[in-house]
């Protein structure tokens, strides 16, 4: 500190520092305390995901049931969680499909949005879920979601269509235990 005051009182004494600087001197030379806030900037977003079908496990299907699903904002993209039972790691598809089609029947389902993904789990769905249900999750002001529908279970698979505003990158990927597991599927805005 006195080194810097010296330095400063030199300089002004040459007439290359005002005497703003050297009222600020003893500030200045003090020890940074907390660090400097970094400026505002809007969160990055690495949603470069692509837009190419998913697939995790195997063909086969497991008893591992579907719970429920919900829906959540965030900065960069829309996510869908379907919560599922315990047991075995349950496989899944999702992928971007010109129609959803309902299991079972083979019937065209009406979903909102300029583009649709089909989620298929190889599980049954669970004693109180509404397979077929016209609106799974509301998502009125996301985004990108436009619609949550069931599209029924049968023989042990259960869909669901994701109507989102266009065709956007998207990624899938699971979390758990069997004890319990979440399917994921995040849509970048």
């Amino acid at each position: 500190m006195r080194r810097f005051a010296g330095v400063v009182a030199a300089l002004s004494t040459a007439g290359v520092v005002s005497a703003a600087v050297i009222a600020a001197a003893p500030a200045l030379a003090a020890p940074l305390v907390a660090p400097l806030a970094a400026p505002h900037h809007p969160a990055a977003c690495s949603t470069r995901w692509g837009t190419n079908a998913r697939h995790g496990g195997s063909a086969g299907t497991v008893s591992t049931p579907v719970r429920g699903v919900r829906a959540g904002k965030h900065g960069c993209f829309d996510r869908l969680v379907v919560d599922l039972g315990g047991g075995p790691r349950p496989p899944f598809s999702a992928g971007y499909v010109r129609h959803i089609v309902s299991q079972g029947s083979g019937r065209v389902l009406a979903v909102r949005g300029r583009a649709r993904i089909l989620i298929i789990v190889r599980g049954p769905a669970g004693a109180h879920y509404p397979a077929n249900a016209v609106n799974l999750a509301g998502v009125t002001g996301f985004t990108t979601f436009r619609q949550v529908r069931g599209a029924g279970s049968f023989e042990r698979v259960t869909a669901i269509g994701l109507g989102v505003r266009a065709r956007l990158p998207f990624r899938v990927f699971l979390l758990g235990s069997q004890a319990g597991w979440r399917l994921v599927i995040d849509v970048a805005h």
